[in-house]
């Protein structure tokens, strides 16, 4: 039988190198490797201690793609953004379960959202699925044209052709961190905006509504910020170098509230002893044991569950929601970054 050495130094070993090893045909492993029956208890056995021994993986990316449908859902990503970790994690056990695999693509610094598409495209996905999406609308209906698009966490009003929607109430979990910090005692209550970012208008819209709705429309108050610990940083600079502090601050997501807090401890401002703070997103950040952030949950499980589901009936031409928006309701999650104000 052909030693280990039979397989070159740094090669991954092939269906014919397993063959060899086991002793087998090469239809004979390619049997035994799919499950398929045929073989017997004694070369099954000797096939997968083979495959053990030579460290051999089916390539189920390369079958996909040999056959007449690839099975794969892309999703766009943003490395940047903690809260997209977790949507693919969820979007990893939501494809699966419903027998797809998933492709991803990353938007970064040096990597545009267009060349993260184009190379989920290049790989013969058979749906999209864009997190966070920038991309104009026109360019989400082209998209539409060619295979089923999923954009999650950004609104698009109108609705545009072909492009299906899931996404957090943005505004109703701004609403309910204000409605939080006012039950608290708060009322000088600061909203970090995040700029033209997807959900940034809800979520300005809901802030802005819960003030008006508590009697504090005169203290409605929007500091420059974004989606960044970075654009966090400099929005807490601009409220220390400030006379009188706000009590609190809703900051637009979770990385930007975690440039807050270290901002602030850095400057000795005790949080929440002198200031509460709360995030969005309820990403792993706010998780971590020394920063447990009161923040709004935007059920990424949900979302993904949902955006999966979407994709997968327009591609198996299943029962699909006339509405091509699906709208989940976030919570809001209390930690230990908000307490009763110290001043009034």
């Amino acid at each position: 039988m052909p030693s280990r050495s039979a397989v070159p130094d740094g090669k991954r070993p092939t269906l014919s190198d397993l063959a060899a090893r086991a002793g087998v045909s090469v239809p004979l492993a390619s049997m035994v490797m799919r499950g398929a029956k045929g073989p017997s208890a004694a070369s099954r056995e000797r096939v997968l201690r083979a495959a053990q021994e030579i460290g051999y993986r089916p390539d189920s990316r390369a079958r996909l793609l040999r056959s007449s449908r690839s099975h794969l859902v892309g999703v766009q990503f943003d490395l940047r953004q903690p809260f997209h970790a977790d949507m693919v994690e969820a979007l990893y056990a939501a494809a699966g379960a419903a027998g797809y695999q998933i492709a991803l693509s990353a938007v970064a610094a040096s990597r545009s959202e267009q060349e993260a598409v184009e190379a989920l495209l290049a790989d013969r996905c058979e749906a999209l699925i864009l997190l966070s999406p920038h991309a104009p609308a026109a360019r989400l209906a082209e998209l539409a044209a060619q295979l089923p698009v999923v954009s999650v966490a950004r609104r698009l009003r109108p609705l545009t052709d072909g492009v299906d929607v899931v996404r957090a109430a943005d505004d109703e979990g701004a609403r309910q961190a204000v409605d939080h910090l006012v039950a608290l005692g708060h009322r000088d209550i600061v909203h970090i905006d995040g700029g033209r970012a997807p959900g940034a208008a809800d979520r300005r819209r809901g802030y802005k509504s819960a003030m008006k709705h508590h009697g504090l429309t005169d203290r409605v108050r929007l500091v420059p910020g974004g989606l960044t610990e970075d654009h966090g940083a400099a929005a807490a600079r601009t409220l220390l170098a400030e006379a009188a502090r706000p009590t609190a601050v809703l900051a637009f997501n979770d990385h930007c509230a975690i440039g807050v807090l270290d901002t602030f401890l850095r400057a000795r401002i005790p949080v929440p002893d002198e200031i509460s703070v709360v995030g969005f997103d309820d990403s792993h950040l706010a998780r971590l044991a020394h920063v447990q952030l009161t923040t709004v949950g935007q059920e990424a499980r949900q979302l993904a569950r949902r955006a999966v589901s979407r994709a997968v009936a327009r591609l198996e031409g299943g029962a699909v929601d006339e509405e091509r928006e699906v709208v989940v309701t976030p919570h809001l999650v209390i930690r230990s970054t908000t307490r009763a104000p110290c001043r009034s």
